[in-house]
């Protein structure tokens, strides 16, 4: 609290200061997000995207994570460790794990520095506050932060509120989901300043065993701005406690017992109640944006953000050894194992700066901007009980290993309008990293010093006629390897990936319809999968494979049949395959392992087909049913293309109904959205492990299933 307080007042401080050098201005002509703007694909930009707006975003936002908001979106598979949409949820693009998948929030970078990906459960209900999503398929633009390699994901909060509102969006729902939010915005103060705020809970049990969530979150954004200037302050955080149900339901156990949790299951005789993920995040972003004229535009941003959790665990008939303790004498014989709960921490700050200029006039445009981030790290374990008694120091630690990422770009984009039929878009990006380990839980003495330099060119064109519009364009990314990919020997330290992305796409865009089709063909040189293979230090990380690819067409449509009913849908059709993949076996009958060779098989988790569709029907005035459908092929849990290792494919059908009304308060929306509304067992996630045993190939599949039919009900109020 008493950061936030000082947050604010800095801010207002601020603002007081620079409001009385800006008298000369009679009006205010609000600029928009530069800092956005200089992220993002334009309407014209020869690249794959899809854009969202508050309004739709708000259509379908009851309290699900953010993914689950972006499901119809092209080529898009979501996915959900507790079964619901609420907790740890996940999202793939193309096939493309959220660890390639770069994630801005006013285009200041998300994604977790170390391993990449992205974690919404950490800022829950942040849609919420978002006024606008752009999804780019394929590398896109330049951005800030890691690297996008099949996938961008930017969002915006920074946009002025000119009127007054306040709002709360309450929901309840199946596994007792409850989602809580007041929001308010001031709209313009004398004509400059404005204040945006939102408290969130969310709550639920979640569908498998013990999945619960408890989540919160706040956000807090004040902004001066006139016809030249603009500053701004956002302080958002998110707390969240979440049981784990990270570890999937057997095989055997998918038809008879689908809610099963393994997680806790260590301790006799009932689950630890205790065996949960707790994490803490807090972002600081400090905007100023200018416009020197109506040419040159300008912006630069300071951040920081904190991270501090842990997830806890029971674990039964543990080694002393394993922990780097001798063997415990309790005075009439050696104990070598005991029952014990241990928490594993991560403690670490990204911090750094962004910025970009822009320059646009007649029928030219240019954009440099870059940024700079540092993070730091640190990974430490403690045991906190001990079965037996007094055998373990208190506040032991095990381990304690930091992690250091300094991260550099700079970007410059050319877009000029060569006639009124044709365009051209050309972009460089120049990014060094440093990277620096020292050492992991299970090596200490494995130390990481790694310095990157990446040069990615983009560039394509453009053409325009009437309602058509057709592009082609080139991108060039490359992409250094997570943290746990450095968890191998000096001789077997992992590549960076290199990705060669074509888009071609054609586009019609009519008052009561529109049709889109993109074909990309995404090749890679040493993209880094997982074949089974352990290195010489014991641990299984991914591998370089030389030669991958993607290709596909991703089709889109809507259409307005008459004013009560209209429709949208999307359908992609891709083959994504290794050329040569060598997989690597445990043998448990002779140790060391055994491998199997395959040609052009299958990447995982990269279905061949993906659709979506939703149907809206306006029986009423002020109100709507939507029919909302989703396919997703089949997906190979490993790389050998084994049905016996994949995830059927599967059809869901949802339900959305919802009525405005316009009385009493300024507005209220009622929501009620039926999920899965056939009951169909499905599982759009799961991983394999497969050994030698016996003289013969086992294979143990673990799936996460999603919930069986199921509501949420929503009232939101706007006052």
């Amino acid at each position: 609290m008493r950061k936030l307080l000082f947050s604010i007042l800095l801010c207002a401080a601020a603002i007081n200061s620079f409001a009385q050098q800006e008298k000369k201005f009679n009006d205010t002509a609000l600029l928009q997000p530069v800092e956005v703007i200089a992220v993002r694909a334009a309407d014209k930009a020869p690249f794959a995207k899809t854009n969202l707006s508050k309004a739709a975003i708000e259509k379908n936002n009851l309290g699900q994570d953010l993914p689950f908001l972006l499901n119809q979106t092209a080529s898009v598979v979501v996915n959900s460790d507790a079964g619901t949409g609420v907790g740890y949820t996940n999202i793939r693009i193309r096939g493309t794990d959220a660890s390639r998948i770069n994630v801005t929030l006013n285009g200041i970078p998300y994604n977790d520095a170390e391993s990449q990906g992205t974690f919404f459960v950490d800022l829950p209900d942040f849609s919420s506050s978002a006024n606008s999503i752009q999804v780019q398929r394929g590398v896109g633009t330049s951005t800030n932060g890691a690297g996008s390699f099949g996938g961008t994901i930017n969002i915006s909060t920074n946009e002025v509120n000119k009127e007054f509102y306040a709002a709360m969006n309450n929901s309840y729902g199946s596994y007792n989901t409850i989602k809580n939010n007041f929001q308010f915005g001031s709209g313009l103060l004398g004509k400059h300043f404005t204040i945006d705020g939102r408290l969130s809970n969310i709550t639920s049990d979640g569908y498998i065993d013990r999945a619960t969530s408890d989540l919160k979150s706040a956000y807090l954004s004040t902004a001066y701005t006139d016809a030249v200037n603009s500053l701004r302050f956002n302080f958002f955080t998110g707390k969240e406690r979440t049981y784990q149900a990270w570890n999937g339901v057997p095989e055997n156990l998918l038809n008879s017992d689908r809610t099963f949790n393994p997680s806790g299951m260590d301790q006799p005789y009932k689950p630890y109640e205790n065996e949960v993920d707790n994490y803490n995040q807090t972002h600081h972003q400090l905007f100023y944006n200018h416009a020197f004229n109506s040419d040159w535009k300008m912006n630069v941003a300071l951040f920081i953000t904190h991270g501090k959790g842990y997830y806890e665990e029971y674990r039964a008939a543990q080694k002393y050894a394993d922990y780097g303790l001798p063997d415990f004498n309790n005075g009439s014989s050696t104990v070598t194992k005991t029952d014990l709960v241990k928490r594993l921490w991560l403690n670490n700050n990204l911090y750094g700066g962004i910025f970009s200029a822009q320059y646009k006039k007649n029928n030219s445009q240019f954009i440099v901007g870059g940024g700079w981030n540092q993070y730091d790290g640190l990974h430490y374990g403690e045991i906190i009980w001990s079965k037996v008694f007094n055998s373990i120091p208190a506040n032991y630690q095990w381990y304690n290993n930091k992690g250091n990422k300094t991260d550099f770009s700079l970007y410059t984009k050319w877009t000029e309008q060569w006639n009124p039929h044709w365009q051209s878009f050309l972009d460089f990006q120049l990014r060094t990293i440093n990277y620096t380990i020292n050492g992991f839980k299970d090596n200490p003495d494995l130390l990481i010093d790694n310095n990157y330099a990446f040069f990615n060119p983009k560039f394509g064109i453009t053409y325009t006629y009437n309602s058509w519009q057709a592009y082609a364009s080139y991108a060039l990314a490359t992409h250094e390897p997570n943290r746990d990919d450095f968890e191998a020997a000096g001789n077997e330290q992992p590549k960076p990936e290199l990705l060669n992305d074509i888009e071609v796409g054609v586009q019609k865009k009519k008052s009561n319809y529109s049709l889109d089709a993109n074909f990309f063909y995404m090749n890679y040189h040493n993209q880094l999968v997982l074949t089974g293979k352990i290195n010489d230090v014991g641990a299984y990380t991914r591998t370089n494979i030389p030669t991958s690819y993607r290709m596909g067409i991703e089709l889109q449509g809507s259409v307005v049949i008459t004013n009560w009913i209209n429709a949208a849908a999307n359908i992609s059709f891709s083959e994504n395959k290794i050329k040569n993949f060598t997989e690597y076996l445990d043998d448990y009958d002779n140790g060391g392992q055994q491998t199997n060779f395959y040609s052009k098989t299958d990447i995982a988790f990269s279905p061949n087909t993906v659709a979506g569709a939703t149907v809206n029907f306006i029986p009423l005035k002020n109100s709507e049913i939507s029919f909302i459908s989703k396919y997703v092929g089949r997906q190979y849990l490993d790389n050998t293309s084994k049905t016996s290792r994949s995830l059927n494919p599967f059809f869901v059908q949802d339900v959305r109904l919802s009525y405005k009304i316009n009385k009493l308060f300024k507005e209220t929306n009622v929501i009620l959205q039926l999920n899965n509304i056939f009951s169909k067992k499905y599982e759009p996630n799961g991983y394999s492990y497969s050994y030698i045993s016996g003289g013969t190939v086992n294979t143990e599949n673990y799936y996460f299933p999603m919930a069986p039919r199921n509501f949420m009900i929503g009232v939101n109020v706007r006052l």
